[in-house]
């Protein structure tokens, strides 16, 4: 067993990484509530700031996803569809069978700089 292999088996590390995203969690989510009173001043100002408040919640779990479990997500597509990415707007649906599957959504999200504007419905 190597060393990061130790590391990630630790149950304190794993609470500590579990006590950092929650705590994150309600930091950004205060903020956010702070920036309520953007809205009605400048729309575009408060969706940015707002946009950049979940990507820093958000990257925490892909990073979790990636590093964490090792998990590689692999999209296969054709070049013209990969050049539009980040430049129009989309509805993507996958068809996941387990809970966790929309990180794999955001992890693709992460990778073409569009995670903080993702949003996952689970139905």
């Amino acid at each position: 067993m190597g060393v990061v292999a130790w590391l990630k088996s630790l149950f304190i590390l794993q609470l500590l990484i579990g006590f950092v995203f929650v705590v994150s969690g309600l930091i950004l989510n205060f903020t956010q509530l702070c920036t309520c009173v953007l809205w009605p001043i400048n729309k575009q100002l408060y969706r940015k700031i707002n946009t950049r408040l979940a990507y820093s919640l958000w990257s925490q779990l892909v990073m979790l996803l990636e590093w964490w479990s090792g998990t590689e997500c692999t999209l296969y597509t054709e070049q013209a569809t990969v050049d539009k990415f980040g430049k129009e707007h989309v509805v993507i649906i996958l068809n996941h069978n387990y809970e966790i599957d929309f990180l794999c959504g955001w992890t693709m999200c992460e990778r073409y700089g569009i995670l903080g504007d993702g949003v996952s419905f689970e139905i």
